[in-house]
C-alpha cells in the first residue's frame, strides 16, 4: 500500500507518522507557539528526527467556531512556511492543510507533495481537478457543513454506514479527475458527538471495506481532553492511548503534535502482533 510523493514512493504497509506543523495564531493547542521562522525550521527538524514520515502544513485552523480566514490570508501564512521548509529539507515529503483549490495549487507549484483537504472537495469544486492535474497523493476527510458551523451536524441514523457511502461517493468523484493516490480519513472531531467519535474509532476497521490507507487524527483533541478534564497540553497520554487503539484498528497514518510518541505507539503495536 504506497502513495507516489512526487516520485517517491511511501509505503503505507507499515504505518507512518504525519507531523503537525501549524502557522497559524489560533490553533487549539499550537497556534502562535512559532514565533519566529527559526523555532518553526527546529521543529521541523526535530519532527524530521523524531521519525515523522509527512510534514503537515496547516494555515487556517480547523477546529469548531474558528475565525474565518481570506484566501489571501491563508496563503500569505503558508507561503513563507512551505517555502522555507522545502529550501531548507529538500527531501521531506511535505503535506499542505487546506481545502481551497487556489491555495492546493500554490502550494504544490511551490514545493507541496501532498494535499489534505478537510472537506473532501466539497467546499470548494476546483479542487477535485486541481489535485487531479497535479497528480498528486490526496488526503481527504468526512466533514458536513464548514469548521464554523460543522457541530450543528451531527445528526446522523447509521454513522459509520453513512461515512462509507460518503467516502465512496467522494473517492469516486476524485478517480473521474484522474487522482490515484488517496487516503481517507475519518474527521474524529468533525461533525461529530463526543460519543460518534469513540464509536467510529472503536469500529475503525470497518473502513477496510474501501481498500485505502486510514488517517486517524486524535492528537491532543477535546474528545480527549474533555473526557479527562484536563486541557490540551495535558492530553499526550491520551492520545498515545488512542493513537494505538487506531493502530490495532488498522490506521495507516497517524498525524500528531506529538512524533516520538507516535512513532514508539508504531513500534510497540507492531512488536506485539510480530510476537
Amino acid at each position: 500500500m504506497t502513495i507516489n510523493c512526487n516520485g517517491r514512493l511511501l509505503d503505507l504497509t507499515v504505518p507512518k507518522v504525519m507531523g503537525i506543523l501549524n502557522c497559524t495564531p489560533n490553533s487549539f493547542f499550537d497556534g502562535g507557539k512559532y514565533g519566529s521562522q527559526n523555532e518553526l525550521l527546529k521543529q521541523v527538524e526535530k519532527m524530521l528526527a523524531e521519525g515523522a514520515a509527512i510534514i503537515d502544513i496547516g494555515a487556517y485552523s480547523s477546529q469548531p467556531q474558528a475565525d474565518f480566514v481570506s484566501e489571501a490570508q491563508e496563503l500569505e501564512r503558508l507561503m513563507t512556511t512551505l517555502i522555507m521548509v522545502r529550501k531548507h529539507f529538500p527531501d521531506a515529503i511535505l503535506s499542505v492543510d487546506t481545502f481551497r483549490a487556489e491555495v492546493a495549487r500554490i502550494s504544490i507549484e511551490n514545493g507541496a507533495d501532498i494535499i489534505n483537504d478537510i472537506a473532501a472537495g466539497k467546499l470548494d469544486e476546483k479542487m477535485l481537478p486541481v489535485v487531479g492535474h497535479y497528480k498528486v497523493p490526496y488526503i481527504m476527510m468526512h466533514m458536513q457543513g464548514t469548521p464554523q458551523t460543522m457541530q450543528q451536524f451531527t445528526n446522523y441514523d447509521d454513522i459509520l454506514h453513512e461515512m462509507i457511502y460518503y467516502f465512496s461517493e467522494r473517492v469516486a468523484s476524485a478517480r473521474e479527475q484522474g487522482i490515484t493516490d488517496i487516503i481517507i480519513d475519518p474527521g474524529f472531531g468533525f461533525s461529530k458527538t463526543m460519543e460518534q467519535n469513540y464509536h467510529i474509532l472503536n469500529n475503525l476497521h470497518l473502513l477496510k471495506i474501501l481498500e485505502l490507507p486510514v488517517l486517524s487524527a486524535l492528537s491532543r483533541k477535546s474528545m480527549i481532553y474533555k473526557m479527562l478534564n484536563i486541557t490540551p497540553d495535558m492530553a499526550l497520554n491520551g492520545t498515545s492511548v488512542l493513537n494505538t487503539v487506531s493502530l490495532q484498528n488498522g490506521a495507516h497514518l497517524l498525524r500528531v503534535h506529538d512524533v516520538k510518541e507516535a512513532v514508539e505507539c508504531i513500534k510497540l503495536t507492531r512488536a506485539l502482533y510480530e510476537n
